[in-house]
C-alpha cells in the first residue's frame, strides 16, 4: 500500500501502491491504484508493465513502444538496480518496461 511505503496517515494510506500476478506462462501483470499528485482520467487510466531479465528483448520492445510516442522516464539504470523506462505509446497506452539486472 502506500501507505507502507511513507504516506502512512495520508488518504492514499490503504490505496495499492503494487500488486502483482504471475501467471502460469510466465505472464506478469501489475497493478496500482492512481497515486495522489497524479491526474486520474477514466479511460485512460491503464498502464502495462513489462519486467523480465531478457534485456535484449525487453529494450526491443522499448524502442518499438517509444517510437513516435511520449517518453516520461528514459530506459535507464535507477536506484533500485533494474533499468526502467515509461512511456505513452502512439496509441495512448501508457507503458512501463523494467530490466531486472542481476
Amino acid at each position: 500500500t502506500f501507505g507502507e511505503s511513507g504516506m502512512a496517515g495520508t488518504p492514499a494510506e490503504d490505496q495499492i501502491m503494487h500488486s502483482q500476478l504471475d501467471s502460469p506462462s510466465g505472464y506478469t501483470i501489475m497493478a496500482s491504484d492512481t497515486p495522489p499528485g497524479m491526474e486520474h482520467d477514466p479511460g485512460t487510466n491503464v498502464s502495462i508493465s513489462l519486467s523480465g531479465d531478457d534485456g535484449e528483448e525487453l529494450r526491443g520492445y522499448w524502442e518499438k513502444l517509444s517510437a513516435d510516442g511520449t517518453v516520461s522516464v528514459p530506459l535507464e539504470k535507477q536506484m533500485w538496480g533494474d533499468e526502467f523506462g515509461a512511456c505513452i505509446d502512439r496509441f495512448g497506452i501508457s507503458w512501463m518496461v523494467n530490466v531486472v539486472l542481476s
